[in-house]
């Protein structure tokens, strides 16, 4: 497994990492078996870094990951920790909480549900409007200093917060969407990581299973309680300009040799090595094929054509529905 290192701080990691979401929450139901199956899978591929939040299923994901942590080495992986998201007993999301008493408190449940005595990084899930991020940060700071919390990272933050977290204490990684059809961290925030020395995780490099090349309009007509019944560019008139440049990148894809899912995961990839790409497999067959992008070599003239296929402004519809997107300060 190649290794990337989280800024100029943090800590190196293999080059992918595992997004456990999906195997608690937001894509409908995940079998068990399976996900501790696909856990297993991407460590003994050399995955090391291992992305969870402690609101992720109310807590599920984090004792999943508790269990799967029991057949592994504890020192060989890097636990991230996204916290402050608060949810009703039905799952739906309440706002954010980064007060300092706050985190210290959901720190604590999640060492006990991990069963862990640390956290590798623990960062915010979004700004907390009603709290200076450098209170926020200071807060980590001092879980760091106390052996709970190795490194501070930050998500979904712009570019004037990442500033202001920098100057409280080291950051090692701003985890944030980053794909084909998701790049407006181009213009302000990627500069100011590369400014500061700070590293990115990236999510939705697949664009929630959009730009895989497994996605098709009759999966969206079937999603039910699925988060993507609710997203933008999941729905009618979007969904069919999107599914026109997932056939366009599958073009390119197949004169590459590789498959639609390998040249989205690649062309992240491809954006630095700074950039670590998550991979949100639930199962072991998409994780083998997430993998396979490790072995793909993008020339100029292959950036070239899947940026033809999937211009940068192309995609209908935002990220996330209007609610979601009023949370995000990287969107400001």
């Amino acid at each position: 497994m190649k290794t990337r290192q989280l800024g100029k701080t943090g800590p190196v990691v293999s080059a992918f990492g595992l997004g456990a979401m999906g195997m608690s929450d937001m894509y409908g139901p995940s079998d068990r078996a399976e996900s501790l199956a696909t856990f297993d899978a991407a460590v003994e591929a050399g995955m090391t870094l291992i992305d969870t939040g402690d609101f992720y299923g109310m807590g599920h994901n984090e004792m999943l990951i508790g269990e799967a942590l029991k057949s592994h080495k504890r020192d060989r992986l890097v636990i991230s920790v996204k916290t402050g998201a608060l949810r009703d007993p039905n799952g739906a999301f309440l706002g954010y909480d980064a007060r300092p008493a706050a985190l210290k408190n959901f720190v604590a449940y999640s060492l006990k549900r991990l069963g862990v005595d640390h956290i590798d990084i623990y960062r915010p899930a979004r700004l907390d409007p009603n709290v200076p991020i450098e209170d926020t940060v200071g807060a980590i700071a001092e879980m760091v200093q106390a052996g709970y919390v190795r490194h501070i990272g930050l998500s979904e933050m712009g570019a004037e917060t990442i500033r202001k977290a920098a100057k409280v204490a080291p950051i090692v990684d701003l985890q944030i969407e980053y794909s084909l059809v998701s790049r407006g961290v181009e213009k302000d925030i990627l500069p100011t990581l590369r400014e500061l020395g700070i590293g990115m995780t990236a999510y939705g490099v697949l664009s929630r299973g959009l730009i895989s090349g497994h996605w098709t309009k009759q999966r969206s007509e079937n999603v039910g309680r699925d988060f993507r019944a609710h997203s933008p560019r999941f729905q009618g008139d979007n969904l069919d300009a999107n599914l026109k440049l997932v056939q366009a990148l599958g073009a390119v894809a197949q004169e590459k040799g590789v498959t639609t899912a390998q040249a989205a995961i690649a062309w992240v990839a491809s954006r630095g090595d700074d950039i670590v790409p998550l991979i949100g497999a639930r199962r072991r067959d998409r994780l083998t094929e997430a993998l396979g992008a490790l072995e793909v070599n993008l020339t100029p003239t292959d950036l070239a054509a899947i940026e033809a296929a999937v211009p940068s402004e192309a995609v209908a519809g935002a990220r996330y529905a209007e609610a979601m997107m009023n949370h995000l300060d990287s969107e400001r």
